[in-house]
This record gives C-alpha cells, sequence and structure tokens, in this order.
C-alpha cells in the first residue's frame, strides 16, 4: 500500500532529491514498516503488505530464479527513476543480472535493470500508483520492461519498447489471470498465470 502525500503550501518550495533521501534514511532507522517513494515530486509512503501480496512476490522470485538462474529478482532495492533521475522508487521487484546492485546503495540506478514490477494494493492510490506513475517513471527512466500485476483486473499487464524521451512504453500487452504470458526479451521468461489466482482476495 502507498499512500501518496503533496506539498501544497503555496509559499513552500519544491522539495529537493537530496532532502527527500535525508528524510527516507531517517525514516528507515526509525521504522521497518514503511518505506518511502519520491515520484512527480511527491511522496509516497510505501506500507505493509497483505500476505498474499508478499506471497505473489514470492511465487514470482521463485518462477524467475527458476527460468533465469543468471537474473536476481530484487523485492527491497530503490531506484532512481524519472527523467534525469530525479525521482526514487521502491518497486515491489527489480529484475537484473546476480549482483548487480553490489555497492550501489538504496537509490541504484536504473542502468542494467531489465524489469520492474508492481503489484497492485487495495487501496485508493492503487490507479494513480501504479498504472500512471510507475509506468511513467520507468519509461523515463529507459527500462526495458515494467510488469504489472493488476490484482482489481485479474490480469497482468506487460509495459515494453519505454519511450524515455516520452515517459511511456510503446507496447503494452494484457493477459487475464489463466493465460500464459511471454515477458518479452531482455526477460525472455514465460508465466503460466493461473497461479495468480491464488492471491487475489
Amino acid at each position: 500500500m502507498t499512500v501518496m502525500a503533496e506539498r501544497t503550501s503555496p509559499e513552500t518550495l519544491p522539495m529537493s532529491v537530496e532532502e527527500f533521501e535525508k528524510i527516507a534514511a531517517f525514516s528507515a532507522k526509525e521504522t521497518e514498516a514503511v518505506r518511502l517513494e519520491f515520484i512527480n515530486g511527491r511522496i509516497g509512503i510505501k506500507g505493509v503488505t497483505d500476505g498474499k501480496h508478499s506471497s505473489l512476490i514470492m511465487w514470482l522470485i521463485r518462477q524467475c530464479m527458476q527460468a533465469r538462474p543468471d537474473l536476481d529478482l530484487n523485492p527491497t532495492q530503490g531506484l532512481k527513476v524519472e527523467e534525469y533521475r530525479k525521482g526514487r522508487a521502491e518497486p515491489d521487484g527489480v529484475l537484473t543480472p546476480v549482483d548487480h546492485f553490489i555497492d550501489q546503495g538504496d537509490w541504484a540506478e536504473a542502468d542494467g535493470v531489465l524489469m520492474t514490477v508492481e503489484v497492485t494494493s487495495y487501496d485508493s492510490d492503487t490507479h494513480a500508483r501504479d498504472r500512471v506513475e510507475k509506468p511513467a517513471a520507468y519509461a523515463a527512466a529507459d527500462i526495458p520492461v515494467y510488469l504489472l500485476v493488476d490484482r482489481d483486473a485479474g490480469a497482468v499487464v506487460v509495459h515494453s519498447k519505454p519511450d524515455a524521451a516520452r515517459g511511456e512504453y510503446r507496447d503494452i500487452h494484457t493477459a487475464l489471470f489463466g493465460e500464459r504470458v511471454r515477458l518479452p526479451d531482455p526477460v525472455g521468461i514465460e508465466l503460466d498465470t493461473e497461479q495468480l489466482k491464488r492471491y487475489v482476495r
């Protein structure tokens, strides 16, 4: 679950990425229950997920490890995203070659990331966050594939062919839970989405 909070005071200057990183670092020391994001100049709070959400992520990690043991699907790595890397995202999963993030810190460059994953939560911000803001941010960072597991729609949405200049993916394919879907290159993994039916309400 993520709650986005906008700075609305007219006399307040926009928050810088550096200010956000200080707040996020302080928050991480104080509590493990939430992680912060900074997208479109807004702070988002990524809260504790439900059991089905985390079980779905673990299922996806196992699928990736079995199909591509040369890759890691990291559920905790933060990324520098958006144009000029001015945003900070906490994806539900980041697919890279094994050990890609060694020595990169809390907020890694998106270069070399093959795919980001988001799983929808049952909250009011899901549409804006996972279906609008995140794909735009990941496309602007030139991440080849964005996989959205949309539990509300009972579907997976595969975004590919990013147009970084426009901040959008040129190819979007939707498959209902129960269908087989191939994640395009450079990922090259086929998923049997029948299993995803177990992780919805």
